[in-house]
């Protein structure tokens, strides 16, 4: 029997294999850290009298609590000074390498690797932070981790695991205009449910996944974890080698040609079997919205909030009440009717330079709606700015009534300073629409690019075809 690309993988990372039930002992290629879960990591290798094995696999970033204006001032925010301080600290007394606030390799921790070339198919990578799914559009496995495990990682470059399961995720046809991968991600999550990945690695195959760019590939992957899966990858193609070719940190002459033999090995093989497989029809999609408080309560943008009275099921019956009460919403009514007051367009989900030439060409002539409080446009990492600014983006976007930002998480999470306020309604383009997620009683809803700038347009959930 064939083996699946993440099985393949996982062998190729094997220092030892468990027996009677034990994890598997895997090498790990690369790992990548950040302020909020690397601290404690470090504190534990300064009270064993440990160093990190291989330093040099290690790369550091800050991100989740960096204020995005006024970064060459104090930051207003003690809690998250103390920990951006404490990571620079940390990585000068240990060697690894940081990119801090105002660096320009600086950036959401997976929006920064990949630009440089650091993230590649067939590698092993971890970070203490559950997007780090990210990474494997590229044909990586990669997976989030804990605290504890980030500290292991480091000490022995290795880590324990138990072989994932195996999911294929098929989306076959060609893409409507207009339908983006956030909505593909969307549509998955809302078929399959925020647990149906629980205990898989997906890998996400058919037509319209393989006609996606890069950047579009990384959106997909990086919302596997809301579908509680806990990696999702694609395999590498001419599209992987395209994108990465002469990156900083990209093989080069000879060691290219190896390494792209190699790359192409890693693909499922014709006879493999999946534990499990889901089929879309990407003729059927469109643009998607979440109306309730997990990414799986979403629906195609043309249809109506959820009337609880119709669904036989009594916990999504009682869900589905809970989010409709929580969102300020009425059972029923049109999602388009639903009026926003803030738009966020950024995060690693939906930061990166594909995503604000998306949202500028729908933004460009126009000004945002008298209703709409705020437009936050966020660039997931440094060079993603610059490059914008080249473009002329910036411009764009400040012609249009919208704050052009410094590179972060921002108000993906209520972690720094760009946070909502109680009953403040947002379309997103980040990845998690949880209660309060982007600050204490804040209302989300998850959207492509695309949709969020015809939002911040009419003033209501709106797709580009509503202009």
């Amino acid at each position: 029997m064939g083996t699946t690309l993440a099985e393949k993988v996982w062998a190729d990372h094997i220092v030892r294999r468990g027996e009677n039930g034990e994890p598997d002992l895997l090498y790990i290629d690369l790992m990548l850290m950040h302020e909020v879960t690397s601290p404690q990591a470090f504190e534990g290798l300064r009270l064993a009298g440990r160093k990190p094995r291989h330093v040099d696999q290690l790369i550091a970033t800050e991100d989740h609590n960096t204020p995005t204006v006024d970064i060459d001032k104090p930051n207003p925010d003690e809690t998250s000074a103390t920990q951006l301080s404490t990571l620079e600290r940390n990585c000068k007394e240990f060697g690894v390498r940081l990119h801090p606030l105002g660096d320009a390799d600086q950036g959401i921790v997976h929006a920064f690797a990949p630009i440089l070339g650091l993230t590649q198919p067939g590698m092993t990578i971890v970070c203490g932070d559950s997007h780090t799914s990210t990474h494997g559009a590229f044909g990586a496995l990669a997976i989030g981790i804990g605290t504890s495990e980030v500290e292991h990682v480091m000490a022995t470059q290795c880590l324990s695991l138990k072989p994932f399961k195996t999911m294929a995720v098929n989306v076959e046809g060609e893409l409507p205009k207009g339908v983006s991968a956030k909505d593909i991600i969307l549509a998955i999550i809302a078929k399959i449910g925020t647990g149906g990945g629980q205990g898989h690695v997906i890998e996400y195959r058919g037509e319209a996944i393989r006609k996606l760019s890069m950047d579009a590939r990384m959106t997909i992957c990086n919302m596997s974890i809301e579908a509680g899966a806990r990696a999702g990858m694609i395999a590498p193609d001419e599209v992987t080698f395209e994108y990465l070719k002469g990156r900083p940190h990209a093989p080069e002459g000879e060691m290219w040609d190896k390494a792209v033999e190699y790359w192409k090995t890693l693909k499922t093989d014709d006879d493999a079997v999946f534990d499990t497989e889901v089929t879309l029809n990407a003729a059927d999609l469109q643009p998607f919205v979440t109306w309730g408080t997990n990414p799986g309560q979403g629906l195609p943008i043309t249809a109506n909030v959820p009337v609880p009275e119709e669904i036989t099921d009594e916990t999504k019956r009682n869900a589905a009440k809970r989010a409709i009460d929580y969102m300020g919403l009425k059972p029923g009514m049109p999602i388009k009717d639903i009026a926003v007051d803030t738009v966020f367009i950024g995060s690693c989900t939906n930061g990166r330079i594909e995503d604000l030439r998306t949202a500028a060409a729908i933004m460009k002539g126009h000004h945002k709606a008298d209703s709409i409080h705020r437009v936050l446009v966020v660039p997931a990492s440094s060079r993603v700015r610059l490059e914008a600014e080249r473009e002329g983006l910036d411009k764009i976007f400040k012609d249009f009534g919208a704050e052009w930002r410094n590179a972060g998480c921002s108000m993906c999470l209520g972690m720094n300073p760009d946070k909502m306020v109680a009953r403040e309604r947002s379309i997103s383009t980040s990845n998690r629409n949880f209660e309060g997620r982007q600050g204490k009683g804040s209302r989300t809803h998850l959207a492509s690019p695309a949709v969020a700038a015809a939002t911040a347009i009419r003033g209501t959930i709106s797709s580009p075809e509503d202009l």
